[in-house]
């Protein structure tokens, strides 16, 4: 189709607290600076000089004039609440797969600061770090799941003591603690052929939980992995992680806005990565029908590849399963093939296609549009929904052009430029 250029000037007011007037994550400044790290592979950080290994069943403060070494899998049980200094460095541990667990009934506290955040990397020096270094980081509670199971209650498969790993249950205003300024450097251990931990894996948390301002960089798997629970994510950043940035499972009801995941083709799997990857249940045969399936509200969200002319070793953006409910507004989406891919169960029926909401949308440099896995359904997806009606809006230029600093090792700035000169595709 005939491209042609148009000339559109965007005034956009960030002075403005209402997200509804901008794509992308937004700000009156550019949140990721000061506490984020783009280049942790040659961060230098202070040797360990403290251990963290065992079970922790009481009470316990780490502080930031200590760097932490983490061994073995940590448990963090009895109700205990594990408290970190805005500051700290925690270290994980190779040899061991130095893992943290916040079982259920258990809090974690680490609230760091936007000059002082709290950091959980490798141990290993900066010549040789890679992801997948260490285990990373779970936390457990008892908000409601749709896997079928005693008391609403499942076991999370990750070579874990089962006595410790359960999670689920009745309670969606539960509360796990807070991670807000917090970075997750290298972490996402390979335990099997199968199986991989990812960054952060959040199973059954509750609505009380904050979870915000959370970094998560060159994971071995997932980035955030949400298995069920009510959550409230904000200012997440998932960069260059290998399987996907934000995975949602087991009837999940989320909203999260104004946060980013940058992708690039070397930090991908050949196998398929995706952005959003929401699911309804992990196996047909494990889910409760009688129970939620999985909803996912996302506002202001900012969704890119680094690899400007995309040669397809990054693919779709976001990938919907049968089953699930998902809404994306005020958003940006740069640089995929396609933007969005369906499963081929959800066909052309209106029911299944209802739960899918798009609206106000920069799709920029995508190779197609919204496509199924059924290749026969895509001729008539070209017309749902109606791209004008639901303000989607198709162009092709540079992601320089499209945000106000694209550099990702000198202290980018996503957020969209307020005036542009888009190429429109339509």
């Amino acid at each position: 189709m005939k491209q042609k250029v148009v000339l559109i000037i965007f005034l956009l007011s960030f002075l403005s607290s209402s997200a509804q007037q901008v794509k992308g994550i937004y700000g009156d400044t550019n949140w990721m600076l000061n506490w984020t790290n783009f280049k942790p592979a040659t961060t230098e950080y202070n040797e360990p000089n403290a251990i963290l290994s065992g079970v922790i069943d009481k009470d316990t403060k780490l502080s930031s004039d200590k760097t932490y070494r983490l061994e073995g899998t940590v448990y963090v049980t009895n109700n205990a609440t594990l408290t970190i200094e805005p500051g700290t460095v925690i270290r994980g541990d190779e040899m061991t797969c130095g893992t943290l667990v916040i079982t259920k009934g258990a809090k974690i506290m680490a609230e760091g600061t936007e000059k002082n955040p709290i950091i959980f990397t490798s141990n290993k020096v900066t010549t040789v770090r890679k992801p997948g270094d260490w285990g990373g980081i779970l936390v457990l509670g008892d908000a409601p799941i749709n896997k079928v199971g005693v008391n609403n209650q499942a076991l999370l498969d990750f070579n874990l003591d089962t006595s410790r790993c359960s999670y689920g249950g009745q309670n969606p205003e539960s509360n796990s603690g807070i991670l807000k300024f917090v970075r997750i450097e290298y972490a996402g251990r390979k335990l099997n052929a199968l199986k991989e931990l990812n960054g952060l894996s959040l199973a059954g948390v509750g609505k009380q939980t904050v979870l915000s301002h959370i970094q998560i960089s060159f994971s071995n798997d997932d980035s955030f992995e949400c298995y069920g629970g009510e959550l409230k994510l904000d200012h997440l950043i998932s960069y260059r992680t290998t399987d996907d940035d934000f995975d949602f499972t087991q009837g999940i009801q989320a909203t999260i806005s104004n946060s980013i995941a940058i992708r690039h083709p070397f930090s991908s799997d050949a196998a398929g990565s995706r952005c959003f990857e929401i699911d309804s249940y992990d196996k047909i045969e494990n889910y409760d029908p009688n129970k939620k399936l999985s909803k996912i509200e996302a506002n202001n969200i900012t969704l890119v590849n680094l690899e400007e002319n995309n040669q397809g070793l990054v693919k779709e953006s976001i990938h919907i399963n049968d089953k699930c409910y998902f809404s994306l507004k005020n958003s940006i989406v740069s640089g995929f093939a396609p933007f969005l891919l369906m499963d081929g169960k959800i066909g052309l029926n209106p029911d299944n296609l209802a739960k899918i909401t798009l609206k106000d949308i920069i799709v920029n440099n995508c190779k197609g549009s919204i496509m199924s896995e059924e290749p026969s359904h895509n001729d008539k997806l070209k017309y749902w929904p109606d791209p004008s009606s639901m303000g989607i809006e198709f162009y092709s230029m540079a992601i320089a052009d499209l945000f106000k600093f694209s550099q990702i090792k000198n202290n980018p700035d996503f957020r969209k430029k307020e005036t542009a000169i888009l190429v429109s595709t339509n």
